[in-house]
């Protein structure tokens, strides 16, 4: 009868297979454990550091955008005295609601 130096006829390991499969499950657990707090870390970092850079940044592009949008309405003001007539884009469509009664004036004299 042959019996194997690594696994008897029971199907068991010795001593060294088990300590080693024991310092793998360790080394995997605290592979996972160095990830979970370098994911951790990782955006910590980047919602203490970079994500206000990158709001303040946008907070400045809209309000650069707003200032230009206030000088460009400033200069298109035009000169006193002159008439212009603006037409709502809304005005033609009635939709089909009724707004309100229709009174007839008569003129007194």
């Amino acid at each position: 009868m042959a019996v194997s130096n690594n696994i008897n006829l029971h199907g068991d390991f010795n001593c060294f297979e088990m300590n080693f499969l024991v310092i793998l499950f360790l080394i995997n657990f605290l592979r996972t454990l160095f990830i979970i707090a370098l994911i951790y870390y990782g955006i910590k970092l980047v919602t203490r550091y970079i994500l206000p850079l990158l709001i303040d940044k946008g907070m400045k592009n809209m309000q650069q955008k707003m200032q230009n949008q206030q000088h460009q309405s400033q200069r298109s003001t035009r000169p006193p005295g002159e008439v212009t007539i603006e037409y709502n884009k809304n005005n033609g469509k009635n939709n089909g609601k009724i707004k309100g009664d229709y009174v007839d004036f008569e003129e007194v004299e």
